[in-house]
């Protein structure tokens, strides 16, 4: 999520993070990353019981990777955490699937919904919509203006036999659905609408990290800046295009 709110300041639109980090030497660093790139921080580290979380990424000739990831204090992420102020001088706000939990996770979910102008979320893992599938379902389908999802997560959350069942699903949703394909693309489906576009050829790809992350920001930075869905799909592409040429997750 932090890896979508740097790419968004990147690309010149204002962005802000709310995100729970303990006050040690990780959450220093983490907070120095995002000021470094103009992300205002809403938040005030503390000495938690939890440390800050980490996550261990491995990397294999292919280019695919596997995250060990430990939440810590994030995990514990709460209605308290969340600046409704924050929330509410925002245009749009972006929530990270990882960290939808049940108890006091859900209450921050539910804060910053409640006070935002428009809500946009990212399924982030097939581990995740499968663990949490029926809640994921109802935030896709009643609280969520903007889903973002990869191939897999969205068959996955509802249950489709092939992609024809997620357009279908899509266009009676009436709501923006942004899908990756890997290979084949990406596709924006709102209501009728329909637009897709083609993946880059010929990358060098080294480290698939980040793709969806930095999709996501340049989807977003497009939409606030009323591009078109396929202009915005554009951008998207090109970021994601970038940060699989490199290691690490950040441009």
């Amino acid at each position: 999520m932090a890896n979508s709110i740097v790419g968004i300041s990147q690309l010149g639109s204002k962005a802000g993070f709310i995100g729970k980090v303990a006050d040690d030497e990780f959450g220093n660093k983490y907070e120095e990353g995002l000021k470094k790139e103009k992300v205002k921080y809403f938040y005030s580290k503390k000495k938690e019981q939890l440390p800050t979380g980490t996550c261990l990424i491995l990397v294999t000739p292919d280019s695919e990777r596997t995250m060990c990831t430990y939440l810590g204090t994030a995990g514990k992420i709460n209605e308290h955490d969340v600046s409704s102020d924050a929330v509410k001088q925002s245009e749009i706000i972006f929530l990270e699937g990882y960290l939808w939990d049940e108890g006091s996770p859900k209450k921050a979910f539910d804060k910053a919904i409640k006070n935002a102008n428009k809500v946009a979320m990212s399924l982030s893992d097939q581990f995740c919509v499968d663990r949490h599938k029926s809640h994921f379902l109802n935030l896709v389908k009643n609280k969520l203006d903007i889903t973002f999802a990869n191939e897999q997560e969205i068959i996955s959350l509802i249950e489709a036999k092939n992609f024809d069942d997620v357009v279908n699903f899509a266009k009676q949703l009436k709501k923006l659905i942004v899908v990756t394909r890997g290979e084949k693309g990406s596709i924006a489906i709102n209501g009728e609408e329909i637009v897709e576009i083609d993946a880059q050829k010929n990358l060098k790809i080294q480290d698939l990290t980040g793709a969806g992350d930095l999709f996501a920001a340049g989807f977003l930075h497009g939409h606030m800046n009323n591009l078109s869905i396929k202009e915005s799909l554009k951008k998207g592409t090109e970021l994601s295009s970038k940060i699989i040429q490199q290691i690490g997750a950040r441009l």
